[in-house]
């Protein structure tokens, strides 16, 4: 009597949980009926305001099915995404910066910059003084314009990963706080676009020391790559860009110092010898590119350094860490 007792109830949690399941509703650690209005309204919200803003685009409907193909799909995708949220919403603030073009707060630095940056760092060549960017540009080679590409294309994707492999490695707490910090150093680049607009170094090879407020996005050097390759991947990259008079600070230069003390941090091990290469290899490809002058990377290390510090600071306090408490358990 008593297994079959045993096997009624647990029947009857079966044909509970499979109803439950074909309402839509779930428990616990699943999708609840509140959910799915929560997550359908702020998409439909996101649409709604992106549109508003910055006009619609394909890429808000990509970013919104990744999110709720991944919400719904299962609990491990649903806690990857939930955790991801916090590069997702730096993406949404970066795309809304379009609509606040940094121009028209403060004037932008062409021909200054320029100059400082020939002063302090000026190559004698053929009897001429050359910033940087102006000599590889004279100076460059087939080699260097494809591993300067391939440099380039790890901005973004080694930080991505490096924060999935935290995330599944059973890390989440050290997830969320490199993608914490991550975010904070960008938001601190933002500050200083508004601060101090800036002209990147292909722009006065292109356009002189006149302002042209609606320049669109330029590959700069990256154009050999793309060339070499018969491809368009920098050209489709950089025509979607935020805006142009954002070179000072260099994020670019930021991430992979945010990934490297990470890396080291969780002590990696040789994974940190990469880190370290890739970084070294932003920093010449930046400068090679001329995407960025040495100042500007050199004030892309300055903000990762002082974003970490800030961050370390921060989680030194109590409620902050309240806060990461209750994000890292939603994730676990």
């Amino acid at each position: 009597m008593a297994s079959v007792h045993h096997f009624g109830i647990r029947y009857s949690v079966q044909i509970l949980s499979k109803s439950n399941m074909d309402s839509g509703v779930y428990h616990g650690n699943a999708v609840t009926l509140k959910s799915v209005v929560v997550v359908s309204l702020v998409s439909f919200a996101y649409l709604l305001f992106s549109a508003f803003l910055v006009g619609f685009k394909a890429d808000q409907v990509v970013l919104l099915l990744i999110f709720n193909c991944a919400y719904y799909l299962s609990a491990i995708t649903r806690k990857f995404i939930l955790g991801f949220s916090i590069f997702i919403a730096y993406w949404i603030i970066y795309d809304y910066m379009k609509a606040f073009p940094n121009y028209n707060y403060n004037p932008v630095h062409i021909a200054d910059l320029y100059n400082f940056e020939k002063h302090i760092f000026g190559i004698h060549f053929q009897n001429k003084l050359l910033t940087p960017n102006e000599y590889w540009r004279i100076n460059g080679r087939t080699f260097l314009d494809i591993m300067a590409g391939i440099f380039y294309l790890c901005w973004i994707p080694v930080p991505l990963a490096f924060a999935a492999y935290l995330f599944f490695s059973k890390r989440k707490r050290q997830f969320l706080l490199f993608s914490l910090t991550f975010v904070l150093v960008n938001f601190l680049g933002f500050i200083v676009y508004y601060v101090y607009p800036a002209a990147p170094p292909w722009y006065i090879q292109y356009h002189g020391f006149i302002f042209h407020p609606l320049t669109a996005g330029n590959t700069g050097g990256l154009v050999k790559f793309d060339t070499y390759f018969h491809v368009g991947i920098f050209k489709s990259i950089y025509a979607k860009g935020s805006n142009v008079f954002a070179a000072m600070p260099s994020l670019h230069s930021s991430y992979p110092v945010i990934v490297l003390y990470y890396g080291l941090k969780n002590r990696l091990g040789l994974v940190n010898i990469f880190f370290v290469i890739v970084m070294i290899g932003i920093w010449f490809s930046a400068v090679y590119l001329s995407h960025h002058y040495i100042l500007d990377v050199l004030a892309g290390i300055l903000c990762a350094t002082i974003g970490i510090t800030l961050f370390s600071l921060l989680s030194a306090k109590g409620w902050f860490n309240r806060i990461i408490d209750n994000y890292e358990n939603l994730v676990k």
